[in-house]
């Protein structure tokens, strides 16, 4: 299997009907379900993957590590599958980035940022600059890239001055695109409390990037 592969279109199914394809379907089952969040799972890479391996690691490098660890797990996933599929993926993709994070990087790996739960469960964290980053990579014509920098150091002291949980939900929601029923269950809150935190987070994420000059916020 290679990472291409996983790069194809198919049909998000429901969880019963996605779990029943992946216990008759076995590894080619898998693959196509990879397949069809392939997107989601690339954008997990591109802001939780830390800057520091830009050049060593590329998104087939994980993908392909994270497909043959989903699929030593599917068994043992497919016996109790309690969880969306996708979420499960999610959390084998974050395991992935975890082991590729502390074989390049060692004892820096400390430095590399941790997800925040309330339960005390560490991933990567997403950094600010990576978020920034990802924000700003469409930015391409001069007057854009006049801003870039301005813009960057700006996200990223706003990223960095929120609240842990506030951030991480603004993260899970905004850039992952999780569901708030998703992100409550990841992150260990109550559904009213993550969407709550979630608007707070994204109304003043929001002020800070209206307020610089050529950057229009959605």
């Amino acid at each position: 299997m290679s990472a291409g592969q996983l790069i194809t279109t198919m049909t998000i199914y429901t969880h019963d009907a996605e779990i029943a394809r992946l216990r008759a379907g076995g590894e080619q089952a898998l693959a196509e379900t990879i397949s069809a969040y392939n997107e989601r799972l690339l954008r997990m890479i591109d802001i939780r993957l830390d800057p520091r391996l830009s050049g060593r690691i590329d998104s087939a490098d994980v993908l392909q590590e994270f497909f043959l660890e989903a699929r030593k797990r599917l068994a043992r996933f497919l016996r109790d599958a309690s969880v969306p599929v996708f979420i499960w993926l999610r959390g084998v993709m974050l395991d992935t980035l975890v082991h590729i994070h502390r074989r390049h990087l060692g004892a820096k790996m400390r430095d590399a940022g941790r997800e925040v739960s309330l339960q005390g469960v560490g991933t990567p964290q997403a950094t600010s600059i990576s978020l920034a980053s990802f924000l700003i990579g469409d930015l391409t014509s001069p007057s854009q890239a006049a801003i870039r920098g301005e813009l960057a150091a700006a996200i990223e002291v706003t990223l960095d001055a929120m609240d842990e949980i506030d951030r991480e939900v603004l993260v899970l929601r905004h850039f992952e695109q999780l569901s708030n029923d998703e992100v409550a269950s990841v992150v260990g809150v109550k559904k009213a409390a993550a969407s709550r935190r979630y608007m707070r987070a994204l109304a003043r994420f929001r002020e800070v990037l209206s307020a610089i000059p050529g950057f229009e916020v959605e």
